[in-house]
């Protein structure tokens, strides 16, 4: 703690740290001491402005992140640099302080010009629910969520499998007590983590990124059912998890289960696959499909 006081607060006095700390100003600088009988290079300086501080040396000063400064850094590196009062922000102060000083200069000056906002309609999640979630997650530990959806939030009891991030979107995999199915659910959106109390065994065959994708190919609004003359492992190639289920029928076809919101933004991705396909259900893609052949015909006329 003394450490981090002093990282954290460049010039701050033996006074100082003892009434952050509950203790005396004699107590204080025993703690001064002992830091540096750990080759720790904290220096002293004298006057009205003096104080103590870290100095740079040989041997680099231990970093200490809190949980939420951790995942921080995780979030930074997954999507970039937000806001100043980001914890991702106090966290990269801490790595900047011990850097080399010509480092450390030229380092902090890009950090206070450079900034990535977000992709569009994507949230950053609360760095604490986050930090909390993947905690319950590997502990395996049920929790109780706040859940919120347009103007309403509701409890859910909750078995969080995984916290899995895809696009910049931070989703929680989940086996819902409340719902008594599997869900996927916006990290974003949940405002409040409670603890269960209650162990859980998740699905020994877990695979958290496919079950994500695969359970954002269905339950939209038009369902689809194509089949692709061609096995199961070409198919792959050209269907990612997130366009929807692939299904083995025979060694040479493959039968792909998928909805969409959006039939002709589908219909354009179908054209990926290299080989013959047939849409056997869904008559707003079969027409979206239909309206696409006619724009690529008419884009390249036969002379």
């Amino acid at each position: 703690m003394v450490l981090e006081l002093i990282q954290s607060s460049p010039g701050i006095t033996a006074e100082q740290l003892g009434d952050k700390l509950g203790v005396s100003e004699r107590a204080a600088r025993r703690y001064v001491a002992i830091l540096r009988e750990a080759d720790i290079p904290i220096e002293s300086v004298r006057g009205p402005y003096g104080g103590y501080r870290v100095g740079r040396g040989l041997r680099l000063p231990p970093l200490m992140f809190s949980t939420t400064e951790a995942l921080g850094l995780v979030m930074a590196v997954l999507e970039g640099p937000r806001g100043a009062a980001d914890p991702v922000e106090t966290a990269l102060g801490k790595i900047i302080r011990v850097l080399p000083e010509p480092v450390a200069r030229s380092t902090d000056a890009i950090r206070k010009v450079s900034a990535r906002g977000p992709d569009p309609g994507v949230r950053t999640p609360d760095p604490e629910i986050t930090a909390a979630l993947v905690s319950y997650s590997t502990a395996r530990r049920r929790v109780t969520i706040q859940y919120r959806r347009h103007h309403d939030e509701w409890p859910m009891d909750v078995d969080p499998w995984a916290v899995v991030v895809r696009r910049g979107r931070w989703y929680l995999l989940c086996w819902s007590h409340t719902k008594d199915s599997q869900r996927v659910l916006r990290v974003d959106k949940i405002t409040k983590v409670s603890d269960g109390a209650e162990e859980f065994t998740p699905p020994a065959d877990l695979d958290p990124l496919a079950a994500v994708e695969e359970h954002l190919a269905l339950g939209w609004k038009y369902p689809i059912e194509v089949m692709i003359d061609a096995p199961l492992e070409q198919a792959r190639c050209w269907i990612p998890r997130s366009m929807g289920r692939l299904e083995v029928v025979d060694p040479t076809h493959t039968r792909l289960l998928a909805s969409t919101d959006d039939p002709a933004w589908y219909a354009s991705q179908l054209i990926a696959i290299q080989a013959p396909y047939h849409i056997l259900a869904g008559p707003e893609i079969q027409a979206a499909s239909q309206t696409l052949g006619h724009r690529l015909l008419s884009a390249s006329p036969l002379a």
